[in-house]
C-alpha cells in the first residue's frame, strides 16, 4: 500500500493550511517583556554573576578564565603568591612620584626619575627570576616536556600585580614552602 491511499489509517485530522503553520511557528523576537519577567531575569543574571565571582575568588577551576585554569597555572600562582615581589611596589611608587612631581625642583624630579627607572629594572629582573623559578619547579614536578607554554610569562605578570589586586585571589600565605 502507498501512503496516499485512502485506507482509513490517516492522521485523524485535516492538514493545516500554510497560514496556520506559519502562525504556529511565530516566536517573539525579544521574549517576555513584562516588568516582572525583566526583573526576574535581572535578578537571575545578578545571582549568576555573584556566584561566578565568588567561584573565581575561591580559585574554583569551573569559574576561572581559560588563562587561569589548570594545575600548572594554579601551582604558578601559588609560587608567586608565596613570596614578596618587587612588582608589588609599582603602584605605591607611582603614587609617590605623582606627589613628588608637584615639587618644583629639578634635582628632586631627577632623583625621582632615576629611582623609578631603577625600580622598573629591578621589577624586570625579579619577574625574570620568578618565571625561571616557576619553570624549574614545574619541570621538576611534571617533566620538562609537559610544562605548558606561557607559564613563565603568566607567573612574571602575576608577580607585577599588587597582592590584594590579583585575580584569582591568592590561596596561600606569604612564606608558604613548596
Amino acid at each position: 500500500m502507498t501512503e496516499n491511499s485512502n485506507s482509513g489509517s490517516g492522521k485523524g485530522r485535516p492538514t493545516p493550511t500554510r497560514k496556520q503553520q506559519e502562525a504556529a511557528r511565530v516566536k517573539p523576537l525579544v521574549g517576555n517583556k513584562s516588568p516582572e519577567a525583566k526583573k526576574a531575569e535581572r535578578a537571575k543574571a545578578t545571582e549568576d554573576r555573584r556566584r561566578q565571582r565568588e567561584g573565581m575568588m575561591a580559585g574554583d577551576d569551573r569559574f576561572l578564565t581559560i588563562r587561569d585554569r589548570g594545575p600548572q597555572r594554579r601551582m604558578a600562582r601559588d609560587i608567586v603568591d608565596s613570596q614578596f615581589t618587587v612588582g608589588e611596589l609599582v603602584l605605591p611608587a607611582l603614587f609617590v612620584v605623582i606627589l613628588i612631581s608637584a615639587i618644583d625642583s629639578y634635582v628632586v624630579q631627577l632623583v625621582t626619575l632615576l629611582v623609578m627607572w631603577t625600580l622598573f629594572i629591578a621589577i624586570a629582573v625579579n619577574a625574570f627570576f620568578i618565571g625561571k623559578g616557576v619553570q624549574k619547579r614545574l619541570s621538576a614536578k611534571y617533566g620538562d616536556d609537559k610544562v605548558e607554554k606561557g607559564v613563565r610569562w603568566y607567573a612574571a605578570m602575576r608577580s607585577i600585580q599588587m597582592r590584594p589586586m590579583r585575580l584569582p585571589k591568592p590561596q596561600v600565605k606569604r612564606g608558604h614552602k613548596f
